[in-house]
């Protein structure tokens, strides 16, 4: 499997194909019983998310890991190594979010979010590491027709600024729309690419 620089890569196959298990190796949270993974030309193998994260990996689950009873900004200060200020961490929000068109007040309580509101603390949690690869593990699952269409437009502005994606999605016409390349997987073997 190889990802281009600036690529949005689409990760295919049936329920127990193993993509989400490839993605967690990729993401530290899965050791692989063999073979090897090389990220910008050097050897991976990421021990933890941690290690992953630090040499550029982001990730954003199918299921959102937030408390709902924390702000925005607390929810992603939770997820920082070193989180810094509240006051400057809920400026830096305010500005990835406006500059990839993810509207979200830091202040907001996330039990009061919709599922694309939350889906975007995720995401903005993930950029605030200016990740060099994204991993989304079917992020249209719970969006509305609309939250779906700002999510393909900021994957769209990631790309043009070098930032390679994995995409898991089991909807064809994403697909077709949003990935330049497409990888089949079949029980755990790479069966095409397209």
């Amino acid at each position: 499997l190889d990802i281009g620089r600036g690529e949005i890569h689409a990760l295919l196959g049936e329920n127990g194909a193993g993509k989400s298990t490839l993605v967690k190796m990729i993401y530290g949270l899965v050791k692989p019983d063999s073979g090897t993974m090389h990220f910008n030309g050097e050897a991976f193998a990421p021990q933890d998310p941690r290690t992953a994260r630090a040499g550029g990996v982001g990730m954003v689950f199918q299921h959102f890991s937030l408390f709902d009873a924390l702000t925005v900004a607390e929810n992603i200060a939770l997820g920082m190594e070193h989180a810094p200020a509240m006051s400057q961490l809920a400026a830096r929000i305010r500005e990835v979010s406006e500059s990839y068109g993810l509207p979200l007040s830091p202040d907001r309580t996330v039990g009061d979010l919709s599922a694309g509101e939350r889906q975007r603390v995720e995401i903005i949690r993930c950029l605030l590491q200016d990740p060099k690869l994204l991993i989304m593990d079917e992020p249209t699952s719970v969006l509305t027709p609309q939250e779906v269409e700002i999510l393909f437009q900021t994957l769209e502005k990631l790309r043009a600024e070098g930032t390679s994606i994995l995409y898991i999605s089991h909807k064809l016409e994403e697909i077709r729309r949003l990935c330049d390349h497409a990888t089949i997987l079949r029980l755990g073997k790479n069966v095409g690419e397209c």
